[in-house]
């Protein structure tokens, strides 16, 4: 399986303005900048990009370890935030730290741990990264 995405630029670094794309139509041109990743400007941003990825599998891939172990999510919701930082050797992703709220009738604290784990080290995007990940979580049951 592969999924495509492309990226368009125009102009010098701070001043210049790009658009992504995706294949499946989600992004459209939508457009990025140096305003849109450093500043507060309109659009988005590669960390910001980055951070739905790993929500998105992270979720995913807890909802299929709690399936492993029997268990159905009522809610899972989760949010990252990417950290990006300037070291001394240039700008760097320093943490992913994920937040999640997590309704699971039956599950005990124990199994609903597990689960986290597993799929924290599980999902795909987790393994893209080379940095440090932190998991919060509150569960309901």
């Amino acid at each position: 399986m592969k999924r495509t995405a492309n990226a368009h630029w125009s102009g010098d670094l701070k001043t210049g303005k790009g658009d992504i794309s995706t294949a499946s139509g989600v992004l459209d041109k939508t457009q990025y900048s140096f305003s849109t990743r450093f500043e507060e400007g309109k659009g988005t941003n590669p960390e910001e990009l980055l951070a739905a990825a790993h929500a998105g599998c992270f979720t995913m891939a807890l909802s299929g370890q709690l399936g492993g172990a029997g268990l159905t999510a009522e809610s899972l919701q989760t949010e990252c935030t990417i950290t990006l930082e300037k070291l001394s050797d240039g700008w760097a992703i320093t943490e992913s730290y994920l937040d999640l709220k997590a309704k699971v009738p039956g599950a005990s604290e124990e199994a609903f741990a597990t689960a986290v784990k597993n799929a924290e080290t599980g999902c795909p995007v987790s393994k893209l990264y080379k940095t440090k990940i932190t998991v919060n979580y509150k569960l309901e049951n």
